[in-house]
């Protein structure tokens, strides 16, 4: 796959897909970008895994965290990294030696490991790399045109509604 460039549609079906994420680098640092987009994620209806060995035991935003992806209650469907990229690459080596293969491994902006993408890819796992869920998420729902951004997409349809203050979400009437 081309890694340089994602279509909508690709990135839609992969964030309409999962319902759980393991945050691997979460933080409970309320000014990190992994805090407010594990929050992001939480008020979409995601059930998100804060990992973070540091912060082990803890909870962030009410959710306990795992010190490892072993630690998880199960498979995830998509592990969301918030490392550097050979940390990524690192990750993506475990979750291949340990046979807990999610349906997708998602690398955050400025990480990519094109290496470990293919190795992931190869086992049957899709791969998003240097792109931030959050911003796909209010990019591809027309949220973030309300802030006066240019989302690149355009429709007559407005986004669905979803419970709760301003979730207009992906999911056409499936809610999650």
């Amino acid at each position: 796959m081309n890694h340089d460039t994602y279509s909508d549609t690709y990135i839609k079906g992969v964030l309409d897909e999962v319902k759980t994420i393991a945050m691997v680098g979460a933080s409970s640092n309320n000014v990190r970008p992994s805090y407010f987009v594990l929050k992001y994620l939480l008020s979409k209806g995601y059930d998100v895994w804060p990992v973070n060995p540091g912060q082990a035991g803890k909870e962030i935003l009410g959710q306990p965290v795992f010190a490892s992806l072993d630690d998880l209650p199960e498979v995830p469907d998509m592990i969301d990294i918030f490392r550097n990229s050979d940390a990524a690459g690192q990750v993506v080596d475990q979750v291949l030696e340990s046979g807990r293969l999610p349906k997708v491994i998602w690398m955050q902006l400025s990480v990519r490991h094109d290496e470990a993408a293919a190795r992931a890819e190869a086992a049957g796992i899709k791969v998003i790399m240097d792109r931030c869920p959050k911003i796909e998420y209010g990019r591809l729902s027309g949220e973030i045109g309300w802030a006066g951004v240019n989302s690149r997409t355009l429709s007559s349809k407005r986004p669905a509604l979803k419970s709760g203050f301003q979730h207009r979400g992906l999911f056409s009437g499936k809610g999650k």
